[in-house]
């Protein structure tokens, strides 16, 4: 038996629970006429809803940790604190959050990146959450919650249809600076670091090969954000138009 494994279940429980109750409260909240008019848009309006709220708190989180224990940013296998386990449970607990509800909500089809995703981020945060191994790692990589703060801000109004707006063009300067800071610099400098453990049969390697796989998401979502917002004209209008990942 994984030695965390017995105070690991009651914090992903509630941390799951404390999403879930998030989304609920939130569908309270009023909708954008564009939004309300749609039910997919809706279901997506408050999916966000409820990401925005766990990109802030575990961003800010992120920062807080590697501010107190900055040996995280050099010993990602073997550097611990309590703040930063408690941070890999509480985003493990949204992303089951986030894979219930796409998949209790017929979303699979059309955000099965973001499930592929979830996934493989999931495996990556057991290790740290069960073996207590890799947790620097893992608070690491949630510094791309800072980038998805905008990220989701950009997503929101797009389909809310507000891309004509003054915020929507200065957000897209600030993500795509966001973005370079905070995600693919952290993922450029986590690959380079698990790429010590490349040839071993240990748990480093296993994550490894979880980091390249989301260095080609990582690339692939860039690709995408930069065609979206700075070349339009190469995107066909209604192409992908029910992809979760491409709102």
């Amino acid at each position: 038996m994984p030695p965390m494994l017995l105070p690991a279940l009651p914090l992903l429980l509630g941390a799951t629970l404390t999403f879930r109750a998030l989304r609920h409260a939130l569908c309270r909240l009023a909708l954008p006429a564009h939004v309300r008019a749609d039910p997919l848009r809706t279901w997506r309006w408050h999916n966000l809803l409820v990401s925005f709220a766990h990109s802030i708190v575990s961003g800010t989180w992120a920062l807080l940790c590697i501010w107190q224990t900055p040996e995280m940013l050099v010993e990602i296998e073997t550097a611990w604190s309590l703040s930063g386990y408690l941070l890999v449970c509480f985003s493990a607990g949204y992303f089951i959050h986030d894979t219930v509800d796409i998949v209790v909500s017929h979303q699979s089809r059309a955000s099965w990146e973001y499930l592929v995703h979830h996934v493989m981020a999931m495996g990556a945060f057991f290790s740290g959450i069960f073996w207590s191994r890799f947790v620097g790692g893992g608070v690491l990589t949630l510094l791309v919650e800072v980038s998805n703060i905008f990220l989701t801000i950009r997503m929101m109004m797009k389909i809310s249809n507000a891309q004509d707006l003054l915020l929507y063009r200065v957000n897209k300067y600030i993500n795509l600076v966001m973005y370079l800071l905070f995600r693919l610099a952290p993922q450029a400098y986590l690959t380079y670091l698990f790429l010590g453990y490349a040839g071993q049969r240990t748990l480093g390697t296993f994550l490894l090969s979880i980091l390249l796989m989301l260095d080609v998401m990582i690339l692939i979502y860039f690709s995408r954000l930069l065609r979206s917002d700075f070349c339009p004209e190469q995107i066909p209008r209604q192409k992908h138009k029910d992809k979760f990942l491409t709102e």
